[in-house]
């Protein structure tokens, strides 16, 4: 983890706070630079729709991809 200091808009913080339900400033950028992150690999899935042959058991795979993605965000909130 590091620090960082930034300006940004108090507005869209607090906004992003409310939408998100973060308790927190960190736990709210947390959440929105992982949602970012997850929606622009999305696109580039999107993109290969049609191009490559995608295997048979995507479900038992994207299950496993939000498990995943769960325990990151519950490391990133200080519980494991």
């Amino acid at each position: 983890m590091m620090r960082t200091t930034m300006s940004l808009d108090e507005r869209l913080v607090k906004e992003l706070m409310e939408v998100t339900g973060a308790k927190s400033r960190t736990e709210a950028i947390h959440t929105a630079i992982s949602e970012l992150i997850r929606r622009k690999k999305l696109e580039e899935l999107k993109a290969l729709s049609g191009k490559i042959r995608i295997a048979d058991n995507w479900r038992a795979l994207e299950a496993a991809e939000l498990k995943a993605h769960a325990a990151r965000e519950r490391h990133a909130r200080g519980r494991r």
